[in-house]
């Protein structure tokens, strides 16, 4: 009971920096609207982007087609538009992380697939992902699937450079021990070296979240899907500051959880990790 109230007031203190760290940002801005060093055409503080909320909703659309007229569907269609650009972040993700994770064991395990794919793996790891738009564009068209694609290049080859680094990391005492207890090479990844390496993964899979938004609203804005980054090339086309504040307030909130997501699933999944402990945060 002493512990769930330690945590309760820990996270309550949390929420609480979190809201003090908001209101000092957002007051600052609308003190600078006050004093007239913030056009409001240009930088409309919260109270205005947020004034007519209905009526900005109009722009945003329930279908996850690319060009679509906005139907005006209230808060509805504001859910189902960001449910599709959370999605494509959460599939480039998952499969980045997955395919990574093996790939970088085979490379690590394997000499010959690590001779055969390591050096165009450090060819292509410094491309920025948004230079990769173009080649989606070419082999898989317009839709969901180049957008899933541009995320899942943002932290594929990071993953499989983080994996590598990590199994040559491990302990070689855990690996003596479970040799000791008669594990063969397979239940000794599957048991001892995947669990050692997966809280650095996931930090990893973490410290490239942030990119992997960015990449998925490029990927929106041009066309090759119907989301918010598409919500945001249309109101800087027709110079619609409300709008395009409005939608990145919701890009914010929408990274904010997903960040809280990840760390849950990590403290979730990693249930052997201390608290204490560097893997987890």
């Amino acid at each position: 009971m002493r512990l769930s109230r330690r945590v309760f007031v820990r996270r309550l203190s949390a929420a609480g920096w979190a809201i003090a760290s908001v209101s000092l940002f957002a007051s600052a801005w609308e003190l600078l609207w006050y004093v007239g060093l913030a056009n409001p055409l240009l930088l409309p503080p919260p109270h205005l982007f947020l004034a007519d909320i209905p009526g900005t909703l109009q722009y945003f659309d329930r279908s996850n087609r690319v060009g679509s007229l906005a139907t005006g569907g209230g808060l509805s269609a504001l859910l189902v538009t960001a449910a599709w650009t959370t999605l494509r972040v959460a599939c480039g993700l998952t499969l980045g992380l997955v395919f990574g994770t093996l790939v970088g064991a085979l490379i690590h395990y394997i000499k010959i697939v690590r001779n055969l794919l390591l050096p165009t793996i450090l060819l292509l790891a410094p491309i920025s992902p948004v230079a990769w738009l173009p080649v989606a564009i070419f082999v898989f068209g317009i839709g969901d699937v180049p957008a899933i694609f541009l995320v899942f290049v943002t932290v594929f080859f990071a993953i499989i450079l983080s994996t590598g680094a990590q199994i040559a990391s491990v302990p070689r005492n855990y690996i003596h021990v479970a040799r000791i207890m008669g594990a063969d090479e397979r239940k000794t990844f599957w048991r001892v070296i995947l669990p050692a390496i997966l809280p650095n993964l996931f930090m990893t899979v973490r410290l490239n979240l942030f990119g992997a938004w960015m990449v998925v609203l490029v990927a929106e804005s041009v066309g090759v899907g119907a989301g918010l980054g598409q919500i945001t090339s249309m109101a800087r086309a027709t110079f619609n500051a409300r709008l395009v504040f409005f939608t990145m307030a919701i890009i914010g909130v929408l990274g904010f959880l997903s960040d809280w997501a990840l760390r849950t699933t990590q403290r979730r999944t990693l249930w052997w990790i201390s608290p204490n402990q560097g893997g987890l945060q």
